[in-house]
């Protein structure tokens, strides 16, 4: 997947910079605003970014603090994750765009200061931290590549669809 941490870091600083960049332009007031073609809004995009982030971090977090990790929630379970997603809207639904994107760059640059944190084995190695469970293709990086390149890429592509329908 990576060859190294400095790769993984390097991808998610581009992708998060492509992403953020398609943000350029679009007025705070079109925060909320539904199209047909991309199945969030502007606002929504990045609050499932700022939630899946801090989430992970919070996983390792409360790990390295000795409390049980309930992935992922205790709120809400694997087949849940539509009422998670929901939970992350409502906790920034009081943020502009603007404010939005500036919680985006703070935490892309946590998540880069958490991953160095991490050695090798933590990252390579499933089962090394407790929270990646017990999926043997499902180490930590995996976990970080799902809920930030990967996305970063999907979401950069679902703004530009909605750019395009809302802004010309």
């Amino acid at each position: 997947m990576y060859e190294s941490k400095k790769h993984l870091k390097e991808e998610i600083h581009k992708r998060y910079l492509l992403l953020d960049g398609e943000f350029d332009g679009i007025p705070d007031e079109y925060r909320d605003v539904r199209d047909s073609d991309a199945d969030r809004t502007p606002g929504e995009i990045i609050a499932y970014q700022l939630g899946w982030l801090n989430l992970l971090m919070s996983w390792d977090r409360d790990e390295r603090l000795g409390k049980t990790v309930i992935t992922p929630s205790p709120h809400y379970k694997w087949n849940q994750l539509g009422a998670l997603y929901q939970s992350f809207y409502k906790t920034y639904s009081h943020l502009s765009l603007t404010e939005l994107r500036q919680e985006f760059r703070k935490a892309e640059a946590q998540f880069q200061s958490w991953i160095d944190t991490l050695t090798n084995e933590e990252l390579y190695t499933q089962g090394t931290l407790k929270w990646t469970g017990t999926n043997p293709k499902w180490p930590a990086i995996r976990f970080i590549h799902i809920n930030s390149v990967a996305p970063f890429k999907s979401f950069r592509t679902k703004i530009r669809k909605w750019k395009k329908n809302q802004l010309g």
